[in-house]
């Protein structure tokens, strides 16, 4: 299989992943073949992405951070809780949400395990979803990535159970703003951009009311969009005044989101993902920090297609550890559109002159 970009997609292709719906339930599954309806409609929901089956690259299989029964769970359970409070915007999360704690702390256990179950410790993150379903799987994501981190950083069973929960959580205060807020595609107003920085204090009294979850948790949600300089939101808390936990969640979110599709702008490209991280280095983020979270990310997954410098198309078919942007690519269409004669792969880390410019 391989993953190109939706407008690389042609009628007759066939799924081989499936698309979720915002609620995480399947809207196309695996096999399903593409027509032009499909396709316009998928673009109408925000998805830019797709697998398909590919016979030259069938021996190709990303691997997923997570198990996809274990990603299931983990939608599930920030969907319904998210939706409750929703539908209860008074209550702060004191009965609405009584096993908030329980539930979480079983999923992020869940997601642990798979990933110290894992044979290296570089992560993708693979799966897609309409556009509606962004806050719930973007969640998802972030506790992911601050699972990785908390692994590298050598972080306790009790500490990642900390971080882990707060990075499931920390945006759960987007669920006092208006749904339209969250979609705008122009800048917000200033009325709505003061609505918009008050879901890190909602979010930070939702979850320290839970009797079951750290304060240390709660403040993920607090201090998420704090920056290092102490330009950030809402205490202006600068350097080592924010917590690590928070450090780290801050982190993951900047990448997920710079790298996911938004109503108001395309994703970024990993590559550009990382090197805004890097920019940000000791000013927005903590530039240690940043260089471990770099360590841990494939930035192109097995099976992504991708535009060479030298005008080839090819996939990713393996990725080099100590050189995360340099990957092994197996070439399908060499610069003038005519496959090769004969199937062969380039290292771009001994291939100094040539580098990925973008996805497919």
């Amino acid at each position: 299989m391989r993953k190109l970009h939706i407008l690389s997609a042609k009628p007759g292709d066939r799924l081989a992943r499936p698309i979720l719906q915002e609620n995480g339930n399947v809207l196309l599954g695996v096999g399903v073949e593409l027509n032009e309806r499909f396709l316009n409609r998928l673009q109408m929901l925000g998805v830019d992405m797709l697998f398909v089956d590919d016979p030259l690259t069938e021996d190709l299989e990303p691997e997923t951070a997570i198990h996809d029964n274990t990603r299931k769970e983990a939608h599930d359970a920030v969907f319904k809780t998210m939706n409750t409070l929703k539908d209860h915007p008074m209550t702060k999360g004191r009965t609405i949400a009584p096993e908030m704690g329980r539930t979480f702390r079983n999923v992020f256990g869940q997601i642990m395990q798979d990933l110290v179950n894992r044979e290296d410790v570089m992560v993708s993150l693979t799966n897609i979803q309409v556009a509606d379903g962004y806050l719930f799987q973007h969640s998802v994501n972030v506790a992911i990535l601050s699972g990785i981190m908390g692994l590298a950083r050598g972080y306790s069973r009790n500490q990642l159970e900390e971080l882990g929960m707060g990075a499931l959580l920390y945006d759960i205060g987007m669920t006092r703003l208006p749904k339209e807020i969250l979609n705008k595609t122009v800048p917000l107003t200033l009325e709505e951009r003061v609505l918009m920085e008050k879901h890190t204090e909602e979010g930070f009294n939702i979850i320290r009311a839970q009797h079951d979850i750290s304060l240390l948790s709660a403040h993920c949600a607090f201090q998420h969009h704090e920056r290092y300089d102490g330009t950030g939101y809402p205490r202006r808390l600068k350097g080592d005044a924010i917590h690590e936990y928070a450090q780290i969640v801050a982190l993951a979110d900047v990448y997920d989101a710079l790298t996911s599709p938004r109503p108001h702008r395309k994703r970024y490209t990993p590559t550009e993902a990382i090197e805004f991280l890097f920019a940000a280095g000791n000013t927005f983020f903590n530039l240690d920090l940043i260089q471990t979270f770099c360590k841990h990310i494939s930035i192109y997954p097995v099976a992504t297609t991708v535009l060479l410098s030298s005008g080839q198309i090819g996939v990713v078919a393996l990725n080099n550890p100590l050189a995360v942007n340099r990957p092994i690519v197996r070439i399908l269409r060499e610069a003038d559109g005519t496959p090769p004669s004969q199937p062969y792969q380039i290292d771009l880390k001994d291939s100094h002159s040539l580098m990925i410019v973008n996805e497919m």
